[in-house]
């Protein structure tokens, strides 16, 4: 429950931060605690007007600072950004669990993870170079790395910490200025996020603005915009091709991460004890609202049951509850309409001819039925074209498929339009690997899963996406290669 200075503070609607100050839009909207249907702020919308504000923002410190050729602000900028974020980190932890849900070690993950990304390309900043070349006697060629313009991000509100950083740290590394669109899902966090710009005393003016939305108002002034040459957005597959529809005119850069619907191959000599409780986890982490969500899982016919019975009893022993209990396990959906959405496909599903192995589903007993919550469903599948193997479900939902010889366990894999992400799990030695390369997905792990590492790059194969965040690839979206040719004359 809020105290009461938390209440008193939570009337006033949090604002946009936009050329290094906060913006009222003068539109209204509450925000609303997953875990309990109850108000727990209220926060300023945004929409055409802000968004263009920001761009006008990002557009003059681009052209008019020397944000994007002075290398040592930026470092200094990026590393000053850590430093605030772990300040703030209790604060974002905090409030995260209640605007979003996460349950307390979950939202720790998330806010733990951003400021080694800020390091990273903090120090990237420093180290990477074009090329030059003296190409014949006399004759020299360089290849300069400069940033596009303004950059704009667009973050979902599943992970809304550090999948907006994730973005917006190679864009600033490379020397971008930018506009962020956040949801209106996570009104509150956003203001915190504001806050931690507000701090970093060294951050020139106008590079980074951000607004909320609850529409889509702002975010395609984002996309038709010609004054934003590169967009980063992590979200659905469906909104991404809109997207590229609508950025066509401009010749628009996208780097997108969009749906997913991860493999997890489980052959017969795999270590089931270690196996078992990483795949519950990857079924129920951020109640299953992750694009990596291990949600279809391929299972050798010699260990079927016996993987079934372990993953059914771990499933079982998941304690669903809000953020403010200690002992939960998994939190809730992002909010009801998304609890009847997921509830209604698993029904789907299991009219369609699914086994049920363990009915979660809507949650009604007690308190808990006031808010989101939805416990974990495992299914078993034969059809493999059902929709709920092929599509992204978004809740804590995982079906199960028998597989026999190695070939059909990777011709099942790959039969989806995601490329996001796979894990395969064999104690054999030559194996992981060899599946591995022969799995159509940007990540694969092996005898793990979400392991995420700032210095290689993620993304999706096939309707998964397109670019890579994280890594050295991640600047290229918001770089653009320039050949200077020099001819200085020796010899002649």
């Amino acid at each position: 429950m809020l105290n009461i200075t938390e209440k008193a503070l939570a009337l006033e609607p949090k604002l946009h931060w936009i050329n290094n100050e906060w913006v009222d839009s003068q539109i209204y909207k509450d925000s609303i605690n997953p875990a309990t249907g109850e108000v727990i702020g209220r926060f300023a919308d945004g929409g055409n007007e802000t968004a263009e504000a920001g761009i006008a923002a990002a557009k003059a410190a681009f052209q008019h600072s020397d944000w994007k050729t002075n290398r040592i602000l930026r470092a200094k900028v990026l590393n000053e950004l850590a430093d605030a974020f772990e300040e703030y980190g209790e604060k974002l932890i905090h409030i995260l669990s209640l605007d979003n849900g996460k349950v307390k070690a979950e939202a720790s993950m998330e806010v733990g993870g951003v400021p080694s990304k800020l390091r990273y390309y903090a120090a990237l900043v420093l180290t990477q170079s074009g090329r030059a070349l003296e190409t014949s006697v006399g004759s020299f060629s360089m290849v300069l790395e400069e940033p596009i313009g303004v950059a704009g991000i667009i973050a979902p509100w599943n992970s809304p910490v550090i999948l907006m950083v994730r973005s917006l740290a190679p864009a600033l590394a490379a020397g971008c200025t930018v506009v962020i669109k956040m949801p209106a899902q996570t009104a509150q966090v956003n203001a915190v996020i504001c806050e931690v710009f507000e701090s970093v005393k060294s951050l020139p003016i106008g590079v980074i603005n951000q607004f909320t939305e609850s529409g889509h108002e702002g975010a395609a002034h984002l996309i038709s915009s010609p004054d934003v040459p590169s967009i980063s957005f992590t979200g659905s597959t469906a909104t991404g091709k809109i997207m590229m529809r609508n950025g066509a005119e401009y010749l628009k850069r996208f780097g997108f991460e969009l749906g997913g619907k991860t493999p997890m191959i489980v052959f017969d000599d795999a270590d089931l004890q270690k196996a078992v409780p990483v795949l519950a986890k990857a079924i129920t982490l951020f109640t299953g609202q992750f694009c990596m969500t291990g949600s279809r899982i391929l299972v050798q016919k010699n260990i079927a049951e016996q993987f079934i019975n372990e993953l059914v009893g771990e499933l079982e022993k998941v304690k669903v509850g809000p953020a403010s209990d200690p002992q939960s396990d998994m939190g809730p959906l992002i909010d009801q309409a998304n609890v009847d959405r997921v509830d209604d496909l698993v029904d789907e599903a299991i009219q369609d001819g699914a086994k049920v192995l363990l009915r979660g589903g809507k949650i009604k007993d007690g308190d808990l039925d006031k808010g989101a919550f939805y416990s974990p469903v495992l299914l078993q599948v034969t059809d493999h074209k059902m929709d709920i193997v092929q599509e992204e479900i978004f809740g804590p939902v995982a079906t199960v498929q028998v597989f026999s010889t190695i070939e059909e366990a990777i011709a099942l894999a790959n039969d989806n339009k995601y490329g996001l992400a796979a894990s395969v799990w064999s104690t054999n030695v030559d194996l992981p690997l060899q599946v591995s390369r022969r799995l159509d997905a940007g990540t694969v792990w092996i005898n793990n899963w979400a392991r995420i590492n700032d210095e290689f790059e993620e993304g999706g194969f096939k309707m998964s996406g397109l670019g890579r965040l994280n890594g050295l690839a991640a600047m290229h979206d918001f770089i653009q290669f320039k050949h200077i040719h020099h001819d200085v004359g020796v010899g002649q």
